[in-house]
């Protein structure tokens, strides 16, 4: 099945925005929006959903806590108790102060790492990965805005993507929609 999409070009974030606005009213569906910098609130705009990473970021934060204490427990209370500086080692929350520190670091840690190979992982972006960006221009100072047109009128489709700004179209055919 062929895919046909339309690659619209726009030269401003703030065209590009009201472009995106007036598609979706128009009921056209927007695939995706490339941009060389973060746009703000075009994720919203676009319809995408809110994103669970803060989620799984706490999440590994209660890990690498989790750890901590359980390294530190392990290493300074049962393995080799060690009297520093006066402070008693018989149970682990008589030293909590002097952990806290440590604990903080590696809750920070666990979070950081962990949440970065999540996102790598969740966006499939390995090592040496092709680029699948459309248009290289979308890296420098362009806008791009692919609509899906498999159930439009192209020539309606493109002069209304025209009147919303853009100063280029091009039609793409895919043989198979990935």
């Amino acid at each position: 099945m062929a895919a046909t999409k339309i690659h619209a070009i726009y030269t401003d974030d703030d065209l590009l925005m009201q472009a995106v606005k007036q598609t979706r009213a128009a009921n056209y569906h927007i695939s995706e929006v490339f941009t060389p910098f973060p746009v703000h609130g075009l994720d919203h705009a676009v319809g995408l959903a809110p994103t669970r990473i803060a989620i799984t970021s706490f999440l590994y934060g209660l890990v690498g806590l989790a750890v901590a204490m359980a390294m530190m427990n392990y290493m300074m209370i049962d393995d080799w108790p060690q009297n520093i500086g006066g402070k008693p080692s018989f149970t682990f929350y008589q030293n909590m102060p002097t952990f806290i520190p440590i604990m903080f670091e590696l809750t920070v840690f666990f979070a950081g790492h962990l949440m970065v190979i999540t996102f790598y992982m969740r966006s499939k972006l390995w090592p040496f990965k092709k680029a699948e960006n459309p248009d290289p221009r979308t890296t420098d100072d362009r806008f791009l805005m692919e609509v899906d047109a498999d159930n439009h009128d192209v020539e309606k489709l493109s002069k209304f993507l025209y009147d919303t700004g853009a100063s280029e179209i091009s039609l793409i055919e895919n043989e198979h929609d990935h």
